[in-house]
């Protein structure tokens, strides 16, 4: 054992310095049909099933050669034919420097959407579909040419943006479970090459996506407490309606092929030791079939910084016990033998992962021959920043940025009569901030500066500062840009210095000297300015906001490599804004509340004010679901047909007289087909009032009216874009279900629903939805 395992750890670590070095124009695959070697072995004939495949590949495997597959870099197997392979590649919203791909070769570039939290805030499913889509396609091309080592990508991000001060919620798609578990259906269905409906894609895998990171992760370091020590204290309530759904959403309705466990404990437990989490909820009650991976490193932080066992052999085996079945790292290879040896973990175990990772790569083509001749082969070069993909990366920028404040309508400013233009600020020419955090290489960036520029011929740019920070703050040459033109564009916000993975926020604040220069350039300006935020989590923006000199506020998220262009349109209204928030702004006061904490209901004696939109009831600085439009949009109710949910004639007598507590009927008892039977449609008649075509989201909001502890204060059921010209209406119908959009969770986790009246919601307008028992 002493000899083998170093020779192990060489080959994990040369891996990567081949894959780099090589110049190969050819996908690695097994199977190759030119080699009578390898296409006489059973698991080479594609007419069998998969697991008759696997089953036999595996049973050809020795001990050290099955422990090489359960890391990242999955070492080849030269005598059976089977090359390398990389599990790790990385393509939250467009594909990125990642150990599985490189862009030293043809391929230099990717097309670079825009970070998450903006692309979602366009409410638009079709749209979050078309991206992953469009991202799968272009990680099949990089593969077929030769320049990635695997096509298991390590996204989407679908954690619960549950505090404002978390550096990674820029990769989620926000504070809201429904949002969160629609965007993961969409972003695996069109990773993975399914249609958009899907139920069409068969056992064949465009791409994998892997939905992470399971669970109740979203804390990286805050004030010294770290991601790999910290032990999330979650209720059974929390978990159960607000933490668990969108991965529930991602296994049972997308059939994400991949699944990450957190680095993080949940009440305890490590997340990727868990057996109940990974085998009996994942696997057993949600029905997954596909692999399971740790964060990277993942395996030893249980025993090297959790202390959770005592020696690293049981760290070892107990992922493996708990249906884990591939380690990001080399602390498998290291103890995965000798914990077999020390009769710390049976063999089973060990197949059992393999089973399961053997699958995803079959399922990949790349058992099959060359996978050029395969499905999804001829995806080539020509899809790698294709027109098509540039373009839709221009359009979800421009339907995720979010009007704040307009003031007067300042904006859209006049083309005709903004003679001159100053633009000033660390962002406003800063390439690599659009493109926030995991990002590739993109295609071609405009920023702000560039995309201003190309409607005002006298545009004059001063930087304002050194770096957000405005460490250095350069007020007076400032100054003297912004008086001299007719209208001021001020891009400031945040970057990666402010917040990126293992760097949390400690306040809700803009840097002070930042603050203060967008103050100072806002009362020397000739007109009011319009101010622009680069920003991936939410800020307390209230100066901003009360401030009469600053006319306009857009939000711009991290846009990706088209955002100059789509700021520059709405500025000068060539495009309407009509996106709304996916998270709550909160105040300052809010950093108060320790990060750590991850009650999501309030405790009123206690002064912990719950958080999110649903639980939180104090001041706000935006609401969820805030956004302007340079348009009027008014909503009506159309008549329901079904006004009442009479739950005592679908349910037994005896489930609604023994339930407990008196009133509430568990939506398990309540079963499938009658939970199908009575969901119905709620019709919504909205109209744009303005003269200016624009897209629109609508959001249908449900509260119920007896507010309790139990209950969220309200909560979104359904959400729609819709595209309306000036003065056009539309009838759009949106599906309720009571037995998930009126259900909440009791304090064991049981998903219940509340006798009593509740009411929809949309904009200003309600209806009273009675339920009764």
């Amino acid at each position: 054992m002493k000899l083998q395992t170093p020779s192990l750890l060489y080959l994990f670590y040369i891996t990567s310095l081949l894959f780099i070095l090589s110049e190969s124009t050819q996908p690695p695959f097994s199977c190759d049909a030119s080699d009578p070697a390898t296409k006489s072995y059973p698991f080479c004939e594609t007419t069998l099933p998969i697991t008759q495949r696997v089953r036999d590949l595996v049973s050809r495997l020795t001990l050290d050669e099955k422990i090489s597959q359960l890391v990242n870099s999955a070492h080849s197997i030269p005598r059976l034919g089977i090359p390398d392979y990389q599990w790790w590649s990385e393509a939250l919203h467009g594909l990125a420097v990642s150990q599985g791909m490189r862009f030293n070769g043809t391929i230099r570039s990717a097309t670079s959407f825009p970070q998450v939290i903006l692309t979602a805030a366009s409410f638009d499913v079709h749209l979050w579909y078309r991206i992953a889509q469009a991202v799968g396609i272009e990680g099949r091309a990089i593969y077929n040419v030769g320049q990635a080592m695997g096509l298991t990508f390590w996204a989407p991000n679908i954690n619960i943006f549950r505090d404002p001060r978390w550096a990674r919620g820029q990769e989620t798609p926000g504070e809201d479970p429904l949002v969160t578990g629609k965007y993961a259906v969409s972003y695996v269905r069109g990773m993975q090459g399914d249609s958009f409906e899907g139920g069409k894609l068969g056992q064949n895998l465009q791409a994998s996506a892997c939905c992470k990171h399971f669970t109740a992760y979203d804390m990286d370091n805050w004030k010294g407490v770290t991601r790999y020590v910290f032990n999330a204290n979650v209720s059974l309530q929390d978990l159960a309606d607000t933490y668990q759904p969108p991965f529930q959403s991602c296994i049972q309705e997308r059939k994400a092929s991949g699944v990450m466990c957190a680095y993080n404990r949940v009440n305890g437990v490590p997340n990727c030791a868990d057996y109940n989490l990974l085998s009996k909820t994942a696997r057993g009650q949600w029905g997954f079939n596909g692999y399971i991976t740790a964060d990277c490193d993942v395996v030893a932080t249980i025993y090297e910084q959790q202390g959770y066992v005592k020696v690293p052999e049981d760290a070892a085996a107990d992922v493996l016990k708990a249906g884990m079945d591939v380690d990001c790292g080399s602390y498998l290879l290291k103890y995965t033998k000798s914990a077999v040896e020390k009769r710390k973990l049976s063999l089973s175990e060990i197949d059992r992962a393999l089973y399961n990772l053997f699958s995803i790569r079959m399922r990949l083509g790349l058992f099959n021959g060359n996978p050029v001749k395969q499905p999804f082969g001829n995806i080539g070069l020509d899809q790698i920043c294709s027109q098509e993909h540039q373009n839709l990366a221009f359009e979800a920028a421009r339907n995720g940025i979010v009007l704040l404040k307009n003031a007067k309508k300042l904006l859209p400013l006049s083309k005709t009569e903004t003679t001159s233009l100053a633009v000033i600020g660390p962002n406003a020419d800063s390439e690599q901030t659009l493109l926030g955090n995991y990002a590739g290489p993109p295609c071609k960036t405009i920023t702000p500066l560039k995309g201003l520029q190309s409607y005002v011929k006298d545009t004059r740019f001063h930087q304002g500062c050194s770096a957000v920070n405005c460490s250095s703050a350069f007020t007076d040459q400032a100054m003297n840009v912004a008086t001299g033109a007719d209208r001021v564009v001020l891009v400031m916000g945040l970057d990666q210095t402010q917040e990126r993975e293992k760097f949390d926020r400690v306040d809700l604040v803009l840097p002070p000297k930042q603050q203060n220069l967008i103050s100072t350039i806002a009362r020397a300006a000739k007109n009011p300015i319009i101010l622009v935020l680069l920003s991936g989590g939410p800020v307390d923006i209230s100066f901003a906001k009360n401030d009469p000199h600053i006319g306009s506020i857009l939000w711009a998220g991290y846009p990706g490599e088209a955002g100059g262009r789509a700021l520059a349109e709405i500025i000068f209204g060539d495009h309407s804004p009509g996106e709304r928030e996916v998270t709550s702004w909160y105040p300052q006061s809010y950093s108060n509340i320790p990060m750590k904490d991850m009650r999501m209901r309030p405790e009123p004696s206690s002064g912990y004010p719950g958080r999110t939109y649903r639980f939180y009831q104090g001041p706000k600085v935006f609401e969820f679901g805030y956004g302007l439009s340079y348009s009027n949009y008014t909503y009506e109710f159309l008549p329901v047909k079904r006004n009442k949910v009479y739950l005592h004639n679908q349910v037994s007598s005896h489930v609604v007289e023994n339930s407990n507590p008196p009133g509430y009927i568990p939506v398990s008892k309540i079963g499938t087909e009658v939970c199908d039977k009575i969901k119905y449609q709620v019709t919504v008649r909205v109209e744009n009032n303005g003269e200016m075509a624009g897209k629109h989201s609508l959001l249908l909001f449900v509260r119920p009216e007896n507010i309790s502890n139990m209950r969220p204060v309200k909560q979104l059921v359904a959400f729609q874009s819709v595209n309306l010209n000036g003065g056009e209406r539309a009838e759009i119908e949106l599906e309720l279900r009571p037995c998930g959009h009126l259900s909440s969770a009791n304090e064991d986790g049981t998903m219940v629903i509340e006798e009593g009246s509740y009411f929809l919601s949309i904009g200003d307008k309600e209806i009273e939805i009675p339920a009764v028992k």
